[in-house]
């Protein structure tokens, strides 16, 4: 229930932020959070400057790092490009791995913290032959990546210090790839990919509480290479040149989420997109985005029927699906749709009246191709 409870105030908060909820409370709430946004800001920026001058230092390991994160929280499409980048390296001989937090992973008792004095190892999802944990054990994006990635070694843990040493030496890792590791300080980087969303790429022009910046727009200065995803078929002029305003020297590429086919999450069946044509579906989705997923489903002609939409990474119990497939019946649903990001946190269902499918994303690249391959070959062959 307390999880339920932080969603259910995670998104009332979405609501203030994005000024959808009127009234003089939420403005009065607005106004706080306004003054909260000054001193977070005054706070990352103090934490940049003792990085920059050394006076706390980054600890270096002798290997290539590159960071991929975002300024923004949520909703990016940050896996697909991990995924990407990642499989690049390894097919060209990197040996490879990325190092992730495990945002909204099972957390390690506190009694066992307690009694194994002992340094805890970082959770190995996958050494790069076997997939070796769950997704409520790794997180759904860490899972994803693993299953995607099977040559690809996937660690987990807050101390990315401590898992990068631990790649290198138990599974002799020579890249390692941070999952949202824009903000990560402690850890040298050689180079930082940073991915702007084209739907809402500055957060509501504020800093985190009163909108989703996690660092002013301005530290783009840090990046090498900037991603603009969710872009349209025709790219993002328009914001690449406001972009380019703030970061005079990366590379900065044009992409898109492109889906490739659907997947049965029970029977693994794969199915042609042209599936879904003429379709009554229901749609659930726990992402930061559902409404890009919701319109990417209207964009195969299907007809959505009964949507569910719950918060990011909210994590299924069966009940939930249950009644999701009952109130999908009712509303004449021959299908029940899903992300991929999601199909990792639906639960075992003995029983299921609709085939339950997932869509199959990966990144088209609009723009910036050669210069990303480009990228590719001077970490490698540097």
């Amino acid at each position: 229930m307390p999880n339920r409870s932080n969603e259910r105030l995670e998104q009332r908060l979405l609501k203030v932020i994005a000024k959808e909820t009127r009234g003089k409370r939420a403005s009065c709430l607005r106004g706080f959070l306004k003054s909260l946004s000054w001193l977070f800001s005054a706070l990352v920026q103090l934490r940049l400057l003792l990085h920059k001058h050394r006076i706390i230092r980054a600890s270096t390991l002798g290997c290539q790092v590159i960071s991929v994160g975002n300024v923004t929280v949520g909703g990016t499409g940050k896996t697909p490009i991990v995924e990407t980048f990642a499989r690049s390296l390894q097919q060209k001989g990197r040996k490879v791995a990325i190092l992730s937090r495990g945002y909204k992973s099972k957390k390690t008792p506190l009694w066992e913290k307690i009694l194994k004095k002992e340094e805890r190892l970082p959770r190995v999802v996958s050494d790069g032959q076997r997939l070796l944990l769950n997704s409520d054990l790794a997180g759904d994006e860490p899972y994803m990546l693993a299953s995607n990635l099977p040559e690809v070694v996937v660690l987990v843990d807050k101390d990315r210090v401590k898992a990068g040493k631990y790649a290198i030496k138990k599974f002799g890792c020579d890249t390692l790839v941070l999952d949202d590791g824009f903000q990560y300080l402690k850890l040298q980087h050689r180079l930082d990919i940073v991915l702007v969303d084209y739907t809402n790429p500055f957060g509501y022009n504020r800093v985190l509480p009163r909108g989703l910046l996690r660092e002013p727009m301005r530290n783009l200065k840090r990046a090498g290479f900037i991603f603009i995803t969710k872009c349209p078929p025709e790219g993002a002029p328009e914001l690449k040149a406001k972009l380019r305003e703030l970061n005079k020297h990366a590379e900065i590429s044009e992409c898109r989420h492109s889906t490739k086919y659907l997947e049965n999450l029970y029977t693994r069946e794969r199915v042609e997109l042209r599936f879904l044509k003429g379709r009554k579906v229901a749609a659930v989705s726990g992402i930061a985005v559902p409404e890009g997923f919701e319109n990417g489903l209207r964009g195969l002609d299907a007809e959505i029927v009964h949507s569910a939409q719950y918060a990011d990474h909210h994590r299924y119990t069966q009940q939930e699906i249950i009644e999701t497939i009952n109130r999908a019946v009712e509303a004449g649903a021959e299908l029940i749709i899903t992300t991929e990001k999601d199909a990792v946190r639906f639960p075992l269902i003995d029983r299921c009246d609709l085939p339950v499918l997932y869509l199959r994303v990966e990144i088209e690249m609009l723009s910036g191709a050669d210069a990303f391959e480009e990228w590719i070959d001077r970490i490698c062959f540097r």
